[in-house]
């Protein structure tokens, strides 16, 4: 599959989006398919992305990363679904433990780990999705001296056999959650253990590896935290960041037309090419409310979850319509109409909120 180079008109700093166009249009593109469900293939290409230092973007210069801004790395990350949504998943679990370091406050920790994430010299995944749930915290911080005691399952932890560490999430009794490194990889101590489950067999994206972990009172030194945050902190960190999670939903809508451009080359129906016009229309005027959102602090909670839930409802509506001009051949499951119409059910999902949830159901209504 090809697709058009950047124009010069694009907000990502024009080197770094160039560096990543020709990694993805020569290392990801022809094996998208093979990509999504073969391991060995997906690290592949998750190296090629750490070869040009592109896996610290939020990272401080001075620390090894690229610093780039919301924007940019916004357009980063959707050019990346538009190739491939187990590429963008994965990495963005790095990239997500990699910001969290590079704003850390543990000094000593940062000085071991921040030189080495933009390479993928270390690769790290996250596990906090427990903390949008209400109710008694599936993963449970008791201090004591010198660290804490964890206790509990995290239920969602990308990574397994490509990350060798992730940062965990446990809350603490007076509500607070503390964040700390722990290691991916089956493990017993004296008195504590973490075991992870078999790979989960989802719809999309079986590459990533996707498991849940199991941890019993395993001790999480101070030289281990990095960092503490507030009670109710995922909460307000969700409605702050309910847009990150679009550039996945677009470039999920925008693979989607590279698949209708393509077929409607070999089919010559005009009501293929007016249906990508229209299509392409939506997300261009998506893309550009959301980026005029994401500029300015004062606008409307509302307003950014309607636009979150427009987004994932391109990345819907497009898919189907990708399955639909390529006729019966997108029941195989190797079929990149396939692959992109499983994505979307993915991206529809992702850091679901009840808020993300409501206005998904009604932009479907």
């Amino acid at each position: 599959m090809t697709i058009s180079p950047p124009t010069k008109n694009s907000e990502i700093i024009p080197n770094i989006e160039q560096i990543t166009y020709t990694i993805l249009q020569n290392s990801v593109a022809p094996i998208a398919n093979e990509i999504d469900s073969n391991q060995e293939a997906l690290k592949t290409a998750l190296m090629s992305l750490g070869k040009s230092g592109l896996l610290g973007l939020q990272i401080p210069q001075n620390r090894g990363g690229l610093e780039l801004n919301q924007q940019d790395f916004y357009n980063y990350q959707l050019l990346l679904a538009r190739y491939s949504g187990a590429l963008a998943f994965l990495q963005t679990q790095h990239q997500s433990a990699a910001a969290m370091l590079g704003s850390s406050e543990n000094y000593q920790l940062q000085e071991q780990y921040l030189p080495h994430l933009s390479h993928g010299k270390i690769l790290l995944g996250i596990g906090f999705s427990q903390l949008r749930r209400s109710g008694d915290p599936p993963v449970k911080a008791v201090p004591t001296k010198g660290g804490y005691y964890i206790e509990g399952i995290v239920p969602w932890v990308t990574g397994w056999d490509i990350f060798k560490e992730f940062i965990i999430a446990a809350k603490l009794p007076d509500g607070r959650a503390v964040f700390g490194i722990l290691p991916f990889l089956t493990e017993t101590t004296l008195n504590g253990s973490i075991s992870f489950s078999e790979i989960m067999p989802l719809c999309a994206m079986t590459s990533t590896n996707t498991v849940s972990a199991t941890v019993k009172n395993w001790f999480l030194p101070d030289e281990r935290v990095v960092s503490l945050k507030p009670a109710n902190w995922i909460q307000t960190n969700d409605q702050k960041k309910v847009l990150r999670f679009t550039a996945f939903a677009l470039g999920c809508a925008l693979a989607s037309i590279d698949i209708i451009n393509a077929v409607s080359k070999t089919k010559s129906l005009g009501f293929i090419t007016d249906t990508s016009i229209s299509l392409q229309t939506e997300v261009n005027q998506c893309r550009k409310a959301i980026e005029a959102a994401n500029k300015n602090p004062d606008i409307d909670f509302a307003k950014k979850l309607d636009l979150r839930a427009t987004a994932i409802n391109l990345a819907q509506r497009c898919a189907a319509a990708a399955v639909t001009v390529s006729s019966g051949a997108a029941n195989h499951k190797n079929h990149r109409a396939q692959r992109v119409y499983r994505e979307a059910l993915v991206y529809t999902v992702s850091a679901q909120t009840t808020a993300v949830m409501e206005a998904t159901l009604t932009k479907l209504t």
